[in-house]
């Protein structure tokens, strides 16, 4: 056992050692990647021994070992397998790096050719790898301008034209989101052609800036300047369209070729072409061959002639100046210009005869001193010759010439003073001075410099002037001393409101001290101090506001003042052309005191007339009613209605009859008398024939006319119409006529009764042959209650003319009335005829009459 023990430990070492050897060449194997051969021939042992080794310690392995072993050679085949896999990756790695070594050396040579061909031109590339990525950049940016960062070619607006600008960003947007290539030109702001373009490569996005030189650069700013002149022709066309003078361009054979609007429109023209084709000119034939024989000596033709403008004759000033290929004309419409010439000449006419109707002498001196204008008051003030003022002389020849008539003031240094005087012409303001002439004159000069040069002097004599301050001085003394006399109270406040001027009765009637009124107080300290006298407050506020009011808004103001002593005074404020307000108190006790006694006693009349009114009025009413009963029985007692009559009784009862148709007229007029009076009388009108209205008022009085044997003649035309009135009222008023005039003539005498219209009037016209009516008559014939018989049996109770006039002047008509002692008396009534109607209408209206109106 011990043996064996022994033996297995040393199988064990033996199969250690074995490993141990073995591992060696096979490590050096897999560290140096040579053959196990070549590394056989390195090795301290021989391949011989090694095998003879090996299979002595094969015989002797146990199981165990031979697992070991079996470990071993796994390892063994594995790490073979890695050696194996390594070398051939190292021969394929060795392939790849000479593949890429290869095109690492091509790639070199592209980038030195890229490199050469970037630099051969001025260019700039930006390049983006994705939509989102960030721009390369790869050039010479300062393409885009000296100094500036690549970046900025991104921004295009800071170096190409606005225009450019947008078109180069938008094709850049459509290049980046959907790969569409584009190039175009694009102008810098520093008058410089940029190439840019814009393409996709290899899933980029490329942007190519290139400077454009050469004989495309001078191409492209010739077309430029061709665009530039051609917008430039453009706009000018269409400015010169609308310049508001004709203008127009002539070949060399004096053709037109082209006109602006104005000229189309000056000549009538609907466009160029149909002037051209028509050869409608605006100058006359004489105008253009004189522009045309100017021309060719090389001369502009400039001259003003008459021509048609628009169908209008003008004034206009024309310039032809001839071009390289004929000519080119503006007409400019001087007609107004010429008008406001003339009127200015006329105006300066008129200034000068304005002038000369100065009484202030005037004289103009321009700005080398000479005179240039004077008045006739400036020739009359110095008493110089005309022709010596026509000469023109200076200013110092007529200054001296009036020290030589001894017509300046005196002095003692006239050489100083006058050099002095002429100071004017150095002065930009205006000067004033005095001068006391020997002739005891006074004369106020101004010297005004006149915006061209010169001077104008201005000599008034007021010398006048001073004598009649003096004269005012003198009224105004006479005129304290006659408001010093004066009973009413008088005081004048200024424009602030203090008294000025008062006299001694306005102190006395306030009661106002010495002291107070010497002082000039305010006029509130006055009206204080006066209503101790006159509390009323409301006429002090009025004075107030008169004196101290708005100049624009003072007036003048009456008032009346009741005071405490029972004094009654009557105060007027009446503003003043310098501001000042006038103020006067008059004491009106007296008138006052009689005033209340007229007017209490004027009331106790109004009453009484109005008492007597209304008695009439209802004595009237009360007395119809009876006396329409007593007519009513006697008209059924003269009808035999209760029984026969025997002419002794029925001559009784038309006389009953009479006498209450007569009474019942009476209080009919009585009646419309206190209508009128209380103003409830209204009229209807409606349409009123004339002649019907004539005769029915006549058939009134057919029975008085036959016991009087008097005739009636109503003269009317036979077409004389209608008009519209009250036809109640015009019957009653030609039946009170008729009625009067009946009364007053004598048998066998004619009364004449006429009617006509005339312009917007109907005129009615009742005239009798009577006795006349005296003149003191006259001027009351037409009162309330005037009844004369004027040696007639006709009474009356007179109130029928007084109701004639008062229905006349309702209708807003007129009455008028031509008498005389032995001439008969003629009534005139003045209708107005609201509605014009033709004579034809006559006929035709009276079937359209009221029954009261055709009765």
């Amino acid at each position: 056992m011990a043996r064996q023990g022994k033996r297995k430990t040393g199988s064990r070492g033996e199969a250690a050692i074995l490993a141990g050897l073995a591992r060696v060449p096979l490590g050096l194997t897999l560290l140096s990647g040579t053959s196990q051969t070549a590394l056989a021939a390195d090795s301290p042992f021989s391949a011989l021994d090694q095998a003879t080794d090996l299979l002595d310690y094969l015989y002797g392995l146990n199981l165990h070992s031979a697992a070991a072993f079996g470990l071993f050679m796994g390892l063994v085949s594995l790490t073979t397998i890695t050696s194996l896999l390594l070398m051939v990756e190292r021969r394929r790695s060795a392939r790849v790096e000479r593949t890429l070594r290869k095109e690492l050396t091509a790639l070199r040579g592209s980038d030195d050719l890229a490199t050469l061909l970037m630099g051969s031109e001025r260019q700039l590339l930006v390049s983006w790898h994705g939509r989102d990525s960030e721009p390369r950049f790869q050039g010479d940016p300062s393409i885009i301008g000296e100094g500036a960062p690549a970046q900025r070619a991104l921004a295009f607006g800071t170096w190409m034209q606005p225009s450019d600008a947008a078109a180069a960003e938008a094709s850049l947007e459509q290049l980046k989101q959907r790969g569409e290539a584009f190039r175009q030109v694009a102008h810098t702001l520093f008058n410089r052609f940029i190439d840019v373009e814009g393409r996709t490569i290899g899933g980029r996005a490329i942007l190519r800036l290139r400077d454009v030189t050469g004989d495309r650069a001078d191409l492209l700013k010739t077309r430029a300047e061709l665009a530039t002149s051609r917008s430039d022709l453009r706009s000018m066309t269409m400015l010169l369209d609308d310049v508001a003078y004709p203008l127009w361009i002539r070949d060399s054979g004096d053709k037109l070729i082209w006109a602006n609007q104005a000229y189309l429109r000056a000549v009538e023209a609907q466009d160029l072409d149909e002037a051209i084709s028509r050869s409608i000119e605006l100058l006359s034939e004489r105008a253009r061959d004189e522009a045309s024989r100017q021309r060719r000596n090389g001369a502009t033709y400039a001259a003003r002639v008459t021509a048609v403008v628009a169908g209008q004759r003008a004034v206009l000033d024309v310039i032809e100046r001839p071009t390289s290929g004929g000519s080119a004309g503006i007409a400019v419409d001087v007609s107004e210009l010429e008008a406001v010439r003339n009127d200015l000449q006329r105006q300066m006419d008129a200034h000068v005869r304005t002038l000369d109707q100065l009484p202030t002498a005037v004289a103009i001196f321009d700005a080398a001193q000479h005179l240039i204008f004077s008045n006739a008051a400036y020739q009359q003030l110095w008493g110089l010759d005309a022709a010596f003022l026509a000469s023109r002389p200076t200013d110092g020849e007529v200054l001296d010439r009036l020290r030589a008539a001894r017509k300046l003031p005196e002095q003692a240094d006239f050489r100083a003073w006058k050099a002095d005087f002429l100071t004017g012409y150095r002065s930009v303001e205006q000067q004033e001075t005095w001068w006391h002439l020997p002739d005891r004159r006074t004369l106020r000069v101004v010297i005004n410099p006149n915006p061209q040069g010169g001077v104008t002097y201005l000599f008034d004599d007021v010398s006048e002037r001073f004598e009649l301050a003096s004269q005012v001085n003198s009224l105004t003394q006479v005129q304290g001393e006659t408001l010093s006399t004066l009973k009413e109270g008088v005081a004048v406040f200024g424009s602030d409101g203090r008294l000025k001027l008062h006299n001694r009765a306005f102190a006395d009637m306030w009661n106002l001290p010495l002291d107070l009124t010497a002082q000039n107080p305010h006029v509130d300290v006055i009206i204080k101090a006066c209503r101790l006298l006159a509390p009323q407050e409301e006429p002090w506020i009025d004075i107030r506001g008169a004196v101290v009011g708005l100049a624009d808004m003072r007036m003048g103001h009456s008032c009346r003042f009741e005071r405490r002593d029972g004094t009654a005074l009557d105060c007027t404020a009446q503003p003043l052309p310098d501001g000042a307000t006038l103020l006067s108190f008059t004491d009106v006790t007296a008138s006052v005191n009689v005033e209340r006694a007229l007017t209490e006693r004027n009331e106790a009349l109004e009453r009484a007339s109005r008492l007597r009114d209304e008695f009439v009025h209802h004595v009237s009413y009360e007395l119809r009613s009876p006396l329409t009963n007593i007519i009513g029985f006697t008209q059924l007692l003269g009808d035999e209605t209760v029984g026969a009559l025997n002419p002794r009784q029925r001559d009784y009862a038309d006389h009953i009859m009479r006498s209450s148709a007569s009474l019942l007229a009476i209080l009919n007029d009585i009646l419309d008398l206190a209508s009128i009076d209380t103003g409830s009388l209204e009229l209807t009108p409606e349409i009123v024939d004339i002649r019907s209205t004539i005769e029915a008022a006549m058939r009134g009085l057919e029975d008085r006319l036959a016991e009087s044997s008097l005739h009636l003649v109503i003269d009317t035309p036979d077409d004389i119409g209608t008009f519209v009135a009250d036809g109640k009222r015009v019957r009653q008023i030609l039946f009170n006529l008729l009625s009067n005039a009946v009364g007053f003539s004598s048998p066998g005498q004619t009364i004449t009764v006429s009617a006509r219209k005339r312009g917007s009037e109907v005129i009615f016209d009742v005239k009798d042959q009577g006795r006349g009516i005296p003149p003191e008559i006259k001027a009351r014939i037409f009162e309330r209650f005037e009844s004369h018989t004027l040696g007639t049996r006709h009474r009356g109770v007179g109130l029928g003319l007084s109701i004639v006039r008062s229905f006349v002047e309702l209708h807003g008509g007129r009455i008028e009335l031509t008498s005389a002692p032995g001439q008969g008396t003629t009534v005139t009534c003045i209708f107005p005829n609201e509605r014009q109607e033709s004579p034809s209408d006559g006929g035709s209206v009276s079937s359209a009459l009221t029954p009261i109106a055709a009765e």
